[in-house]
């Protein structure tokens, strides 16, 4: 089965590729990579915000994390000229989760896009990762930045 039919399975309609915030680019493809910038977590209401440890549970951060991934994948089609089937497999995330000093549960954030990925992609959706708490841009959530073979 094919990715774009599998998120289609699961009812998941990828964006369009948001445009960088800042002075750089969403995403730079070299050899069989892409490094895929920081995609903050977003939808089509808007800003995914919050603090974990303050006023966002851990379930709502989850679905924040969700988001990025699925922002991530956006970004790895418009980067395989819209063909998410050229997706070979996620190599690494990189998840920072906006949250209070003494929140240690960053891991069970980041796995919202994780477990979402694996569920979407199958194998090819297994990866490296690291999570991390930080102070974030315009309050949001979560922020995900990604690796991606492709063919």
């Amino acid at each position: 089965m094919s990715f774009a039919q599998s998120l289609t399975d699961l009812g998941v309609t990828l964006p369009d590729a948001p445009a960088p915030a800042a002075n750089y680019v969403p995403a730079v493809q070299t050899g069989n990579l892409v490094f895929v910038s920081g995609q903050i977590s977003m939808n089509a209401d808007g800003m995914i915000k919050g603090r974990l440890g303050d006023d966002m549970s851990v379930e709502d951060g989850a679905r924040a994390a969700r988001q990025c991934a699925i922002n991530l994948l956006a970004q790895v089609r418009a980067a395989c000229g819209g063909d998410i089937d050229r997706l070979k497999r996620v190599v690494k995330l990189t998840g920072f989760v906006n949250c209070t000093p003494d929140f240690g549960d960053q891991p069970a954030i980041i796995n919202g896009a994780s477990d979402f990925l694996v569920e979407a992609l199958g194998e090819a959706g297994r990866h490296s990762r690291s999570a991390v708490g930080a102070v974030l841009p315009f309050g949001v959530a979560v922020e995900i930045e990604g690796i991606f073979e492709v063919a």
